[in-house]
């Protein structure tokens, strides 16, 4: 079985979420069942760029995987795009055999069974600025599919107070899943310079939303590539 690959490259650090700052591997996989208005990885989501994408079996990937980190085991994230639209578990499999351990970022609209052998899943569902919806129904499956993992968190992008108020009820739909929040970046273009000031800003202004609001539940975190590399692919 050949799975669609965007691009895989590291080592490099997570940017974002629960894991950041770890030195990580990404497996960005090719193809999503969205359409985020602000997506930030569109070469990974739209078949416009399909021809760019590679045909690949696990073993591949776990080889170029292997050749990156020197054959030494460390994470290995898979993101997208979607990955859960594809069938990722014999990599993880072969992976696992070898010491690497896996997270996978997906907005939890797909369940797989292979979840739950993940270390960290990362359930990243989209805000109304996406212009997507969520079904909550999808996201339960992918939590039910997600047992046995070490680690499930949900993560949300804030572009706006919109955003935020419907950050604040999903948390209170699932005050047992810690919550990563970060201020999203509306400055997605890999070729032109990233305004680092309204970046700041924007995290600012969400710091201050939370901590005002006596809202201490989540974690609010900066995309730390963004800030470092900007929007450059491959970091």
């Amino acid at each position: 079985m050949k799975l669609r690959i965007s691009e895989i490259f590291g080592p490099t650090i997570q940017g974002e979420g629960a894991l950041i700052g770890k030195p990580t591997v990404f497996v960005r996989a090719g193809g999503c069942d969205y359409r985020c208005a602000w997506c930030d990885s569109m070469h990974a989501v739209d078949s416009a760029f399909r021809h760019d994408w590679a045909e690949m079996s696990a073993e591949d990937i776990m080889a170029e995987v292997r050749r990156l980190s020197s054959g030494r085991p460390l994470t290995v994230s898979i993101s997208g795009g979607n990955p859960a639209i594809q069938d990722f578990g014999l990599l993880i499999e072969l992976g696992k055999q070898e010491g690497y351990d896996f997270a996978c970022e997906t907005q939890g609209s797909v369940a797989q069974p292979w979840f739950a052998e993940l270390e960290t899943l990362v359930l990243s569902p989209k805000p109304p600025s996406s212009g997507e919806e969520t079904d909550w129904r999808k996201f339960d499956r992918c939590l039910e599919n997600a047992k046995g993992c070490n680690l499930v968190v949900m993560k949300i992008v804030i572009f706006d107070e919109t955003d935020y108020a419907w950050a604040k009820a999903a948390e209170e739909r699932y005050p047992n899943l810690p919550l990563y929040l970060q201020p999203g970046n509306p400055e997605v273009d890999p070729d032109q310079p990233v305004d680092l000031q309204a970046a700041i800003d924007r995290l600012l202004w969400l710091i201050e939303k939370v901590t005002g609001d006596g809202w201490f539940a989540p974690h609010v975190l900066p995309q730390l590539h963004m800030l470092v590399w900007g929007n450059k692919r491959g970091v």
